[in-house]
Formats: C-alpha cells, structure tokens, sequence
C-alpha cells in the first residue's frame, strides 16, 4: 500500500462535501478521480498533500513513502503563466524537498533534474524563460518540476486543462510513459474518455461516491449515470 484514506470527509468553512471515503492506492496503480463540478476532487488532493486538513479521517503513506516525496502538478493559473523564470530553473526547483537543510542544490539535484528535462523533450527549452513558452511546453515544464520531487507517486490535477487536442494527446502518453515507467498516478480529470481509457482505477467522488477497478466502475450504477450525463452535456 503506497496511500489510504480511511473514512476521510472533507470540506471547507465547516461545510462538509464529502463523507466517508475510504480507499487504498498501491504501486503501479493510475487511478482518475471524476465527479461533478464542486464534489471535492480537489479538495482531496490537496489534503493528500497535507494542503488542507480533513473534516474527519485519515490520509496514510507506506511503502516507504513520505508525504514531502509526492509530486503535484496543480491547476495552471494566470500567475503561474507569467512566472519569470528558466525553465531549468524551474524544473530543479521541484528538488527543493530533497535538500533539507543545505542552502544550494547538489550533483545529486542537477543529475534529477536533467534527468526529468530529458524524459519530457525539455532540453532544447533549458535556457528559455517561462513565460515566452506555449501552453503546453508550460505543462511539459511543471510536470517535470513535479517528476523531480518523487519517483514513487504523481498527483495531477486537470493537467490538459485548455490545451489543444493533439497537444492534450501528447500529455496523456507523457504520463502513461511515466506510469509505465513504473510512476504511481493520481489524476483529476473531466475527460472521462481519456480516464476509462487510461486508468487502472476509478474513484467517483458526488452525491454518488464509489471507488474501484475501471472495468467494476463502467458496470456500477455510478458509472453508468454519470456516463449518460457526461453523453448528454456533449450533445447539447
């Protein structure tokens, strides 16, 4: 077991969202996290993260697993476009977890780093400023960063949120690479194509909470009304 969450209810300002969850993520797993607008994906994530403190429950890590060695690509906004920095420079920032107490980063880091910029097809982009790269190369970017905090578990979050659709393509195979390559995935996504066909494991989060295999989740009652919902939003 890499992750649990044990009758974990999460809200904000006292109002609680969800209630009761209960789930175990294991090494290897790629699980999607779908529901409606406002059911609390992720607010789940960040109190994955330790982010955001739970209602009620638990979150546990095992394997070895430390909640600072998660990676996290959040939501992207508006400031974040606009960083003014390298995109080395931002991509060994995500190593900043690994440091503990030194004040500069080591061959250890850089090695990492330049490492994640190879595995995503950044090194042609090391010395160019943030800010001046597409939508995408943006992304490419932060998923980097994210890859440089952990080797065990990702956590993303809508990470092909306004991006083009051959753009949008390239970023879900980057991240089936990655799993394949034996990273553990946690995604919230509102493309529930994209989740059935690349996750081991679905977790519904709503008015319906339900958590379980991908192929158990199309044959639920929960997959199957949220299916037609999601039918329904694209014909109209």
């Amino acid at each position: 077991m890499l992750l649990a969450c044990k009758e974990l209810s999460l809200g904000y300002d006292g109002h609680e969202i969800v209630h009761g969850l209960n789930f175990e993520i294991h090494s290897g797993d790629y699980l999607c996290i779908v529901g409606e607008n406002g059911s609390g994906k992720s607010t789940l994530m960040k109190t994955i993260l330790g982010l955001q403190s739970p209602v009620s429950g638990t979150v546990v890590t095992g394997d070895g697993l430390r909640q600072n060695e998660i990676g996290y690509l959040p939501q992207q906004t508006l400031v974040q476009r606009d960083f003014p920095a390298s995109v080395w420079e931002i991509v060994l920032s995500g190593c900043q977890n690994r440091m503990g107490l030194r004040p500069f980063y080591g061959q250890k880091e850089k090695r990492l780093a330049k490492e994640a910029v190879e595995k995503l097809g950044l090194s042609p982009l090391t010395k160019r400023c943030y800010r001046e790269l597409s939508g995408g190369q943006q992304q490419r970017v932060l998923l980097a960063r994210a890859l440089c905090a952990t080797q065990k578990l990702l956590l993303l979050d809508e990470p092909v949120a306004g991006l083009d659709p051959k753009v949008t393509a390239e970023m879900y195979d980057m991240i089936s690479n990655l799993h394949r390559d034996g990273v553990t995935i946690i995604m919230i996504s509102h493309d529930i194509d994209a989740a059935l066909r690349y996750a081991t494991h679905i977790l519904h989060v709503g008015k319906t909470v339900y958590y379980g295999t991908r192929d158990d989740y199309l044959q639920s009652e929960a997959g199957k009304i949220f299916l037609l919902q999601q039918k329904g939003g694209e014909a109209k």
